[in-house]
């Protein structure tokens, strides 16, 4: 089986399919198709499909100029058609994990790709699962619905998994160029797992076993999120103090060893940061194990946009002016700079503070032109000086790079920066910082 297998990935000839076209899923299959294999990207929204076999990317990591061109020549293909899976040799698992209202791990999305490649598994087949997810579901959850099929994992096909590590908006680590932790279900699988990524990616890291190679992205995600629950709580409390936190910070990353900057902000974004955490203390709990570091900075990052209301609220009472009735205008609805995703942006939570207050909200977002908010539909207002001027607050919550912060300097009556995007620039009488 490895054998055969090993050859199609030496000589270009294996077929490599990506479930889930999103940002994690379209580049690895541009990724394979530029390396000269034949990729198919799997997903269920025909939209994704349509733009894809016209050559068009929806992702700003990933340029047309890119896309077309090997959808030309063949090399990338997209359906929704599941079927397709038996042509293929190798099958990554790229779909959503998200979490349920309960805080559990939503496993539906995982079990419909597994449920969908057992229905076309066949011998000699390479499946990876990349979704971030809990320690054991490679080998609890998609293991058995493969196995039911009687073919064996190790002898009949190979299974594994590899975390995806993707930074969207990144110009400088993108999907050939950061590092790849990979494993597999037996040492066969793990070899046949490292020789596929090989063709993409310059260096790959192998983990002794499934299980751990599930655990690295959580450690990853989840230093980070207790780091910024850190940072925030320590701006909470330089607040009080009247001490300037980002001056604080940037002091102390003159220290050139024992100290990593991260900075506050109106709260976690993102698919990753703000759930693998929750991930990995669900599973704890489960093993009765308590994740009290997590679950502290869960809560503190949680509480994040409640702060920034209550900030603005007390900032716009020292002018004499109460949120009910203020017109507010959101800088960046996007969860972090330079991206078009909104998944679980810290900026729809303000939102819903101060218009619970009764604020009149606008937004600019030059990478999110339309957005549905409370069951209808608000554009990105245009950043003219009398759009700025009539505004009682301006609230940046993302720092987009394209923005200029020096206009809505000169042509704002009060700024409220939660993301120290006006550090450069002076008239510090009317900036707040968070």
């Amino acid at each position: 089986m490895s054998g055969k297998f090993q050859d199609k990935i030496k000589n270009k000839k294996a077929k490599i399919a990506v479930i889930g076209l999103g940002y994690v899923g379209l580049p690895l299959a541009v990724e394979y198709a530029k390396k000269g294999f034949s990729a198919l990207g799997v997903d269920l929204d025909v939209n994704k499909v349509k733009a894809i076999s016209a050559g068009r990317s929806y992702i700003l990591d990933i340029k047309e100029e890119e896309v077309r061109p090997l959808v030309k020549r063949g090399l990338l293909k997209a359906t929704s058609d599941y079927s397709k899976l038996k042509d293929v040799d190798a099958i990554i698992i790229c779909v959503p994990t998200p979490l349920r209202k309960t805080k559990d791990p939503d496993m539906s999305f995982i079990v419909s790709a597994a449920e969908a490649i057992a229905k076309n598994l066949r011998k000699g087949q390479v499946i990876v699962l990349e979704s971030t997810t809990y320690p054991g579901t490679t080998e609890e959850v998609i293991l058995p619905i493969l196995e039911r099929t009687g073919l064996k994992v190790g002898r009949d096909f190979n299974l594994g998994f590899s975390p995806e590590r993707i930074d969207p908006g990144n110009p400088t680590y993108m999907t050939h160029n950061i590092p790849k932790v990979v494993s597999g279900q037996t040492k066969a699988c793990a070899e046949n797992i490292r020789l596929l990524y090989s063709q993409i990616i310059g260096k790959i890291v192998s983990a002794s076993s499934v299980k751990v190679a599930e655990m690295v992205k959580l450690l990853e995600n989840t230093f980070r999120a207790v780091n910024i629950g850190l940072v925030n709580e320590m701006a909470l409390m330089c607040d009080d103090l009247k001490i300037d936190v980002w001056e604080v910070i940037e002091a102390a990353k003159s220290k050139p060893f024992g100290f990593m900057p991260f900075y506050p902000g109106p709260g976690l974004g993102g698919h990753c940061i703000p759930i693998d955490p929750i991930y990995l203390a669900w599973k704890a709990r489960v093993h009765g194990f308590e994740a009290r570091f997590i679950d502290l900075a869960s809560q503190i990052n949680s509480d994040m946009p409640d702060y920034v209301a209550d900030r603005v609220a007390r900032s716009l009472n020292k002018v004499s002016k109460a949120v009910k009735g203020s017109k507010i205008l959101i800088i960046g609805i996007a969860y972090k700079r330079d991206v078009t995703d909104m998944r679980e942006s810290p900026a729809f939570e303000v939102f819903h503070k101060l218009r619970e207050r009764g604020a009149n909200i606008s937004y600019h977002d030059p990478f999110v032109p339309t957005v549905k908010l409370d069951g209808q539909t608000l554009r990105s207002v245009n950043l003219t000086a009398a759009v700025l001027k009539d505004k009682d607050c301006v609230l940046i919550l993302t720092d987009h790079s394209n923005i200029d912060y020096k206009f809505i300097v000169e042509n704002s009556r009060f700024i409220f920066d939660t993301r120290n995007a006006l550090r450069h620039i002076g008239d510090r009488n009317k900036i707040e910082r968070l």
